[in-house]
This record gives structure tokens, sequence and C-alpha cells, in this order.
């Protein structure tokens, strides 16, 4: 299978091919049980963004896997509403860092201390 500048060399190479001859030239097949020949689609899709510079699977700043976020929380029973660690560590919060509580239209805000509307602009 070809990686790297020797992939985008190929695919430069074969030009007008179709994409099943363009993964198949790049030696993206495998067999199936059954004997047939399978093309890898995805696989050579993931090498060619790699070789144009695109990452996969780059960890994501605050998490080490498991649930993905909602980016939504409910009032608990007590009325307490809970904005939980996770999307604290994505905006780099440490404990002690104040905030001023704005309330909208069925919207609440939470704005550092010391900031101001412009900045947020």
């Amino acid at each position: 299978m070809l990686t790297g500048a020797d992939l985008l060399a190929k695919v430069k190479e074969l030009g007008d091919a179709s994409k099943s001859d363009l993964v198949r030239a790049c030696g993206y097949v495998s067999q199936k049980k059954d004997g047939t020949e399978r093309l890898n689609f995805t696989a050579f899709y993931e090498a060619l963004l790699n070789a144009k510079g695109v990452e996969f699977g780059a960890p994501v700043r605050g998490g080490k896997g498991g649930r993905k976020l909602s980016f939504s929380t409910r009032v608990q029973f007590n009325g307490n509403l809970m904005v939980g660690k996770a999307y604290t560590a994505q905006l780099g919060l440490q404990p002690g860092d104040e905030f001023e509580i704005k309330l909208g239209r069925k919207q609440i805000q939470l704005m550092p201390l010391g900031s101001s509307d412009d900045d947020e602009e």
C-alpha cells in the first residue's frame, strides 16, 4: 500500500482513472473469505488525507476517551445547574475563576469577570 508522497504521486499520475482503479493501483485491496477482491476505500482516503497533512486520531484536549460530550445539561432536583469538569477543562478554567452571570430570554451566559461584551464579538 502506498502512503505519503508516493501515494500522492500515484494519484496524480493516474489522474482520470476511476476511483476503484485508483484504490486498486495504490494497493488498498484485500481478499474476502470467499476469495473475491475487497477495495478498502476508507483506508485509501484516510491515507490520502494523511499524505496531504490532515491528521486523524489526534487526542482531544481535556478528555481521556469514553463518552462524548453532549453539550446539554438539566436543572437538578435542588435547582442547581451543573457544568461538568470536561467542559471547564476544554475552556482551560481553573478552580477559583470568577464569572458574572447574565440572564437573557431563556438563556444564561457566564462572562469572565473583567471582560466586556466587545471581547466576544
